[in-house]
């Protein structure tokens, strides 16, 4: 089987020389995906609980704002996915079931 994208319908844009809404949105998908990525590590860093907790909060809501855009992409057919076979996924699971048993145990 042959990968094939997984994609909605495209929803048509004008094409301008202006941003236009999926410029807008691929934008604010970079920004929230980028943000997450620094909550991560700021979180990392926090040595105090207190703000830990507030970074973790601040960073569930990115992390849902970041979701809720993919979704808006991937609806308005912005966005495509990559399908697999069966067997690539199982190749993909039994690599990383060998690095698992790699790993030191406790």
């Amino acid at each position: 089987m042959n990968n094939t994208k997984v994609q909605n319908p495209e929803k048509q844009i004008p094409t301008t020389k202006s941003m236009n809404d999926r410029d807008f949105v691929n934008d604010m998908l970079a920004t929230e995906k980028y943000l997450s990525q620094s909550y991560g590590n700021a979180m990392n860093e926090a040595s105090n609980q207190v703000l830990y907790q507030d970074i973790l909060h601040i960073f569930e809501d990115t992390q849902n704002c970041q979701r809720d855009l993919f979704n808006l992409m991937f609806k308005n057919g912005w966005y495509s996915l990559e399908e697999v076979s069966t067997q690539t996924s199982e190749q993909s699971y039994q690599q990383f079931q060998q690095y698992k048993q790699q790993l030191p145990t406790q």
